[in-house]
């Protein structure tokens, strides 16, 4: 019997061929994409039901990139209230519609929302800052503490420091005061 389930195993692993294999990578990251495009839909639902209540515009825009649902909302006058002070009320929203989809689906979504292209613009500042304050740390040799920043703004600054050669980067401290520190290599 054991003879047997051996060789069973041993022709199933033989039937394994690298097209074989690359067809059901690529059903599987299909099937990932269908739960981020229903997270996707789900959460243009709920963002659309509070836009409705609040009686303000936007156009809702739904998309899958690096893993996640990404929605926007872009368009309306009032938006910028959305954001709120460095994205503070922009924040809490993502955190409620995160919720609305685990409601809904049963598992926790890591959806990004971005309003007015606040998101967006921010990442770009991030990015300048991470580069230019890596290369101050390069050419100083003096480590930089940056201004408390939330996750997703540590992570495009992180980002941005590896894209440069001889510095690198750690975060420090506890939220909300979390911190990126750059300094040189070793």
């Amino acid at each position: 019997m054991m003879s047997e389930t051996i060789d069973t195993i041993e022709a199933d692993k033989d039937d394994v061929t690298p097209e074989t294999a690359e067809g059901e990578a690529g059903e599987q990251k299909a099937a990932g994409d269908d739960i981020l495009v229903q997270e996707g839909d789900i959460a243009g639902d709920y963002l659309e039901r509070l836009l409705d209540l609040l009686d303000y515009d936007g156009d809702i825009d739904l998309d899958v990139e690096a893993g996640r649902a990404i929605v926007s909302i872009d368009g309306g006058e009032d938006l910028e209230k959305l954001v709120g002070p460095r994205g503070t009320v922009l924040e809490a929203l993502q955190e409620l519609t995160r919720l609305a989809v685990q409601q809904e689906t049963g598992s926790r979504s890591r959806l990004m929302l971005d309003i007015a292209g606040w998101r967006a613009d921010r990442r770009e500042e991030l990015r300048e800052l991470g580069r230019s304050t890596a290369e101050s740390v390069l050419q100083s040799g003096e480590r930089v503490r940056l201004q408390p920043m939330s996750p997703f703004e540590r992570k495009v600054v992180h980002d941005a420091v590896a894209a440069v050669s001889g510095v690198t980067s750690e975060s420090e401290g506890e939220d909300p005061k979390r911190r990126v520190v750059i300094f040189p290599e070793s």
